[in-house]
């Protein structure tokens, strides 16, 4: 959890910083610079954006759970017939492995597109308060990639939303108590154990 809260501070880190730039303009950027190299300045950083990480994830989580329940209704009709399974799951500890990481790679898309249309919105910003080449080109490029890049982990994390409550419903659907594991060679499934 640590390292995928701090993947997604990182981004929302990034954004604030160039919110920064676009407020201090280009003088004060240039002179505020070589702090910004130092290792005082890392470690607020890291700290930093493992806290703004904490805060997008749950502000990310809020804003996608309408939709999340949705998608979830499609394979469990109550939150009570969700938690029944995901507690049977439980009882083995390598599908619990397997569906912790999907849900991180689940939390990292969906920070990361929030992070994607911050970061199109805030390179903007910063590139207005600066004169150079082919500015309109530059903006355009940014905000189009921004945009694409976050329906990309959109999509990313619906698929990847959709397909952990399809397992989770097929691995504990088959018996009251044992969901199917996968076969592996010379492994003996739960029902040849009963």
């Amino acid at each position: 959890m640590f390292v995928e809260v701090l993947v997604i501070g990182i981004g929302g880190l990034t954004a604030a910083v160039l919110v920064l730039i676009a407020l201090i303009g280009p003088a004060a950027t240039a002179k505020l610079a070589p702090v910004a190299g130092s290792s005082a300045a890392t470690g607020v950083a890291l700290a930093a954006a493992y806290a703004l990480g904490i805060l997008l994830d749950r502000a990310a989580d809020t804003i996608l759970t309408p939709y999340r329940r949705r998608l979830r209704s499609r394979f469990f009709p109550t939150n009570s017939a969700y938690a029944a399974a995901r507690l049977q799951l439980a009882a083995f500890p390598v599908l619990v492995a397997r569906a912790d990481y999907a849900r991180s790679r689940m939390r990292i898309c969906r920070g990361w597109l929030f992070n994607c249309l911050a970061l199109a919105l805030t390179a903007d910003l910063a590139m207005l308060r600066y004169s150079f080449d082919h500015r309109l080109l530059t903006l355009c490029t940014a905000t189009v990639l921004g945009i694409v890049i976050a329906y990309g982990f959109f999509r990313a994390w619906r698929a990847l939303t959709v397909t952990g409550y399809r397992k989770l419903a097929e691995q504990t659907a088959t018996s009251p108590t044992s969901p199917s594991l996968p076969a592996q060679p010379g492994s003996v499934s739960p029902s040849e154990v009963q």
